[in-house]
């Protein structure tokens, strides 16, 4: 199935006012996504939050099940969080680590994934291992296999890293955790919405993705999947009366399924929304999503590859719809501003953000220009003109 572009423009009112190619920051969601909030904040506002969340429990239940379709999981595997950052900080810290245990990660790592890798050496005495890039600039699978070992607790990877068009090889990593029986922890911001999930094919414990992103849902709303066979080795740091049952002075009992890892506190109309977008993904098809992502990725790079000055940044077998670049003479920030001077929306990713991969690579910062199957190759054109007319000036 070919993606009808012009109806999925339509369906997104932000399109009639800005080439919006920013959507690794945060994408345009479509009409459905923010008039499903807008609803139920009316209900908020009319009937009162406790009371009109109550008439939504099966609306609530339906995103669960639209999330679980979208990666392949069950409704009953998925907790509601407000970002793909808390999602994974909870899942990591819910692991019953002891003091000598080790994590293995990749050098793609985000700053809240190593913050929080940090936090477990500092607190508990879990070391982390940060296996290095093969010659692609990936995750090196065999050195990640051979680094495996008796303390090895956990591998955790980010799936596609926010400052390149790299997709990590996930299914090769979850194939290494299968056969050493370890847990695999996949942080899928980026990839959710903008590649096609199987959680079952990629052989991921659970994974954690936000709404915001190419998921194309609301800021302030995410989602943890977490397969049923783990749920009762993870304990949560904090739990309230919606995961856990007070039993006596000091017994508590979790629930039985994901929900015992979400706050009872929570965007109620914001997790609306992200089954809205969820839903939209399903129907518009992840596989058609994934294709002409990729595709519009790779005509951008080719656009940008023909600019004297211009260096594309992204390294990978497998490239998706992030594109980065630097251009001789100009600071990404010069360029992002000038952009948004024509109305179109690029980002920058530093160094404060991505350190590892960057001091490796002696980067401090690039321009990110992240397209999804809404854009157009106009639009890309119209990025190309204006770094071709930039760098000529710099020349």
């Amino acid at each position: 199935m070919i993606i009808d572009v012009a109806a999925v423009r339509r369906d997104t009112r932000g399109c009639e006012t800005v080439a919006h190619l920013n959507n690794a920051g945060s994408s345009l969601p479509p009409a459905v996504v923010m008039d499903t909030i807008h609803q139920q904040l009316r209900a908020d506002e009319v009937f009162g939050g406790y009371e009109a969340q109550a008439l939504v429990e099966e609306g609530l239940a339906k995103s669960r099940a639209a999330l679980g379709t979208l990666v392949g999981g069950r409704p009953s595997e998925i907790a509601f969080f407000d970002s793909s950052s808390r999602a994974f900080g909870t899942a990591l810290l819910s692991f019953p680590f002891k003091r000598g245990d080790r994590v293995l990660t990749s050098e793609a790592e985000y700053i809240s994934n190593v913050y929080a890798y940090t936090y477990l050496k500092k607190r508990f005495g879990v070391t982390t291992t940060y296996v290095p890039d093969d010659e692609r600039g990936q995750v090196d699978v065999e050195a990640l296999a051979d680094a495996v070992d008796e303390r090895t607790r956990l591998i955790a990877l980010t799936h596609i890293p926010n400052y390149s068009g790299l997709i990590n090889p996930a299914a090769k990593v979850g194939a290494v955790a299968r056969k050493a029986g370890i847990p695999f922890l996949l942080d899928a911001c980026q990839s959710v919405g903008q590649v096609d999930i199987d959680v079952n094919e990629i052989g991921c414990d659970l994974l954690a993705a936000s709404g915001r992103k190419y998921l194309r849902g609301p800021r302030g709303a995410a989602f943890l999947w977490v397969r049923s066979s783990l749920l009762d080795r993870l304990s949560p740091p904090i739990a309230d009366q919606h995961g856990a049952a007070w039993r006596t002075a000091e017994r508590f009992d979790l629930v039985g399924d994901a929900r015992r890892l979400e706050p009872f506190e929570r965007p109620v109309a914001l997790h609306l929304g992200l089954g809205a977008a969820a839903r939209y993904a399903i129907k518009i098809g992840p596989p058609e999503i994934e294709s002409r992502v990729v595709l519009l990725g790779a005509i951008l790079r080719g656009m940008l590859t023909d600019i004297p000055g211009v260096t594309i940044r992204d390294r990978g077998e497998r490239l998706g719809g992030i594109v980065t670049f630097t251009v001789d003479g100009l600071t990404s920030e010069q360029i992002r501003v000038r952009l948004r001077e024509r109305f179109i929306n690029t980002s920058i990713t530093t160094q404060a953000t991505a350190m590892r991969s960057f001091r490796a690579r002696d980067l401090t910062e690039v321009t990110r220009v992240s397209a999804h199957y809404y854009n157009t190759e106009e639009e890309l054109a119209r990025v190309a003109d204006a770094v071709r007319g930039m760098a000529s000036k710099e020349a």
